[in-house]
């Protein structure tokens, strides 16, 4: 008997550990499985919620670093500015992949003078988490008490106070001349899709009136 427990104990352990060294794989492998064909290469819906487009863009209540942030200016680029509202850098697999797809081309904004500036709920600590894991180069503000989404007009009815899920945005972009005026937006209606990277490269370079670099892709949706 006393055999079994301690045949029983050294299996659970080693269960453990290998549930421990390979926690991290498996889940980025289901992560990989459910965002396989998340990215699309054009805003084609009727979904248009945030700011109209030809107004100016808003004060903003966030966090950067430990900085209270009011106004997005400082983050501007030379030619424009793409605003990007995630719903979460800890939880939402939809909204990672397209966080490390947009750092993967953020050689390529800069090359067109577009800066690229993100913003989720998450508690900042979790946020210098996906940041430092990632390699993000680009800054990931924190909205506090969801003021921002709220002024923004994107925050996510759905969600409740008390819920997990309270705070979040509709995902999307929102493009910004360097007069702070909104000139384009890219929004789905369905939480798991997104416009890829060079989609929505090309979508900011065409509604800021730049000229597109070859390969930089087609129109991601419309003014």
């Amino acid at each position: 008997m006393k055999k079994i427990v301690l045949w029983g104990l050294l299996v659970v352990t080693i269960a453990g550990v290998a549930l421990f060294v390979f926690q991290e794989p498996l889940k980025q492998g289901a992560y990989n499985s459910v965002t396989e064909n998340m990215f699309v290469t054009a805003d084609d819906d009727a979904f248009d919620p945030g700011p109209a487009v030809g107004s100016l863009f808003p004060g903003v209540r966030a966090t950067y670093q430990g900085r209270d942030i009011n106004l997005i200016n400082e983050f501007y680029g030379s030619k424009g500015t793409v605003f990007v509202a995630v719903r979460s850098a800890q939880w939402c697999p939809y909204c990672m992949k397209q966080m490390t797809q947009l750092q993967e081309y953020k050689h390529q904004f800069d090359a067109a003078g577009i800066a690229l500036v993100a913003m989720t709920y998450d508690d900042p600590s979790l946020q210098n988490a996906f940041v430092s894991k990632w390699g993000i180069e680009y800054p990931l503000l924190h909205d506090v008490e969801t003021l921002t989404f709220k002024t923004l007009g994107i925050l996510n009815a759905e969600q409740q106070p008390g819920e997990r899920g309270y705070g979040i945005p509709y995902p999307g972009m929102i493009v910004i001349n360097t007069d702070g005026v909104v000139v384009g937006k890219l929004f789905l209606e369905g939480y798991s899709v997104r416009v890829d990277a060079p989609s929505s490269l090309a979508f900011a370079q065409q509604v800021l009136g730049l000229e597109m670099k070859a390969g930089a892709g087609g129109s991601a949706g419309r003014p």
